[in-house]
């Protein structure tokens, strides 16, 4: 963790840190800096990132991107951690949301491609990385959780 903050500190000193217009060469220079290890070409990478498997995908053209990590199996899921997941895109996932492809539950973080900051890409991976690691518990890619329904109704009656 002390590596990822120390990455992250890095980041913010560089002079172009702020600016727009992402491509793939400019992502592919942050994936060099923070990655563990980072295998693959322009637009397709799969890299380690704190220990946890990710994979980046863009499409220039169409202006996407996607930074997605495998959690699990769905046939090795229950019903309840499923709706646990789904709960979780409401409260406690923010820009990292989990879903469901080719049989796995993964955590995905995608934005226009264009408009994202190296910033805001870090704490994307930062993002992807705890959802990943949270799943089966808090289900949460920051400390920042919307409360749910019931936990309001309750703080609300009792003020």
């Amino acid at each position: 963790m002390k590596r990822l903050i120390f990455t992250f500190l890095i980041l913010l000193n560089l002079q172009f840190l702020s600016a727009q217009d992402m491509n793939n060469e400019k992502m592919q220079a942050v994936f060099e800096l923070v990655a563990d290890t980072l295998v693959g070409q322009a637009g397709q990478w799969q890299m380690y990132f704190g220990q946890i498997p990710m994979m980046c995908i863009t499409d220039e053209f169409n202006n996407r991107m996607r930074i997605i990590s495998p959690i699990k199996k769905v046939e090795e899921s229950t019903p309840e951690e499923i709706m646990e997941c789904m709960e979780a895109n409401f409260h406690s996932a923010l820009d990292v949301k989990y879903a469901v492809a080719d049989g796995h539950i993964w955590s995905a973080y995608i934005h226009p491609l264009k408009e994202l900051t190296r910033e805001q890409l870090f704490d994307a991976m930062l993002q992807v990385r705890a959802a990943s690691i949270t799943f089966g518990d808090s289900y949460s890619s920051t400390d920042l959780v919307f409360p749910k329904s019931e936990e309001k109704k309750r703080k609300l009656y009792k003020n």
